[in-house]
Formats: C-alpha cells, structure tokens, sequence
C-alpha cells in the first residue's frame, strides 16, 4: 500500500492494473473507429468484448460509493473522463501549473472526431471545461460551472498536438472568472477556440445535498471537501 502525505492509502498493483485497462481500453476504441476488417471480424470482436464486460461487471460499486483509488481530497480520479487514467474516454489529459494558470498539450485521436479531420466541438468545451476548473483549484479557488461560454474561431485538427491554457481573470468571493484557450501547440499565439467560465462556490447548505451520500470504497461517508472535479494540477 501506497501513502501520500498521510492521506488515505491506494493499492499501487490496483493503481497499475487500472492503468493499464484504461490504456487498452483507448487503444480499442481508436482501433474501433479506424478498423476496415470484415463483418465477421467486427462481430467476433463484438462477442468478446460482452465476454470481457461480463468479467469485469461481475463485482460492481454504486454510483454513490468513490473508486477504491479515488481520493477527492488528494485530487485523484482515476476514472474523469478528461483526465482519468483509467478512463476508455480520456485522452488522458495531464494538467501542469505556470506562472500564471495552467496548460496542457495532447494529440486527439479519430475517436474524437466530428467534421471530418477534426476534433468534436463537444470534445473542446469538454477539455476547456476541465482545465478552467483547474485553474481555479490551482490558484486556491473552487466551485461548480455556473456558465461556460465558447468562441469557435477556427475547427481542432485531429492527429496534431494542441496546446490548452486557463488563467484567472476575475477573483470576486464565490465567483470566479477564468479564461481559456485551444491553440495548436507548434502556433500557440493563434487561438483556435477560446472559453470563458464563471466557477461558483456552491453555498454551505448546498454541499450536503449535493454531495452527502457520497462514501467511500469501505463505505465511510467522504464527500468531497471541495465541490470540484478533482483534477490533479502538476507543477510545470
């Protein structure tokens, strides 16, 4: 068993095993979506991933019990679906801090496509979403998206690294106003697609019902101590 700082321990065989199904489960989608085989192939295929979900579905938690690896206090989700390593949907993304916000770069896969050779606008609210709520954890703030605004300036090729950035751009009590931007990482001064969001501390009477069955792997009630999504903000 593994300890961070003296938080909660995690199951560090449990930690790789998650990882490395996160990892095949990407590699299955984008050969899903990419694959020219026959019919037959694609249903033998089929088969054997209903064998593999039966396995898996045979010990199931409930929607309101954390993963055994999760910690929102230490900013672990392993199954976020925009930077969850054990996530089939995530990129994974990792998120660094800067001087003045955060980044991060990644290279999205035909499974995110939209326009034909391009990223899903979906996909790039869904990244900007994620990294304007990161940067307000890395700047000591919190809270929920209460708005979330996108300027689609140019489309988000696929198969090409693209630089994501957020910084803080107003600081009022339980608000907070943040910044984005989607450029490609080899021209980041040209901004494909750039957010605006306002992040709102949800008031004291709020977190209970928000968050009050949530428990953890053993069953302890353990909701979060800030309502965020728990995204894990490396240092640059």
């Amino acid at each position: 068993m593994t300890t961070n700082d003296g938080g909660p321990s995690f199951d560090p065989e449990l930690m790789a095993a998650v990882t490395d199904l996160g990892k095949a489960l990407r590699e299955l989608i984008e050969s899903s979506v990419t694959t020219t085989v026959d019919a037959g192939e694609i249903r033998a295929a089929a088969a054997e991933a209903r064998a593999v979900s039966g396995r898996l579905a045979a010990a199931r938690r409930p929607l309101t019990q954390l993963p055994p690896l999760d910690d929102p206090a230490e900013f672990r989700r392993v199954y976020n679906p925009v930077s969850g390593i054990g996530s089939a949907l995530a990129p994974p993304l990792v998120i660094r801090r800067t001087a003045d916000g955060v980044r991060a770069e990644v290279t999205l896969g035909p499974a995110y496509e939209g326009p034909p050779g391009y990223v899903h606008g979906g996909m790039s609210s869904l990244l900007m979403d994620q990294l304007l709520g990161a940067a307000a954890m890395a700047a000591g703030k919190w809270g929920m998206t209460a708005r979330l605004e996108l300027d689609y300036r140019r489309p988000v090729p696929l198969a090409t690294p693209v630089l994501l950035r957020a910084w803080i751009t107003e600081d009022a009590g339980r608000k907070t106003g943040i910044t984005g931007s989607i450029a490609l990482a080899g021209d980041p001064d040209r901004v494909l697609v750039e957010a605006r969001g306002i992040f709102v501390a949800p008031r004291a009477e709020l977190i209970d019902s928000y968050f009050g069955s949530v428990t953890d792997a053993s069953g302890q009630h353990r909701p979060p101590r800030s309502p965020t999504d728990a995204t894990a903000v490396q240092a640059e």
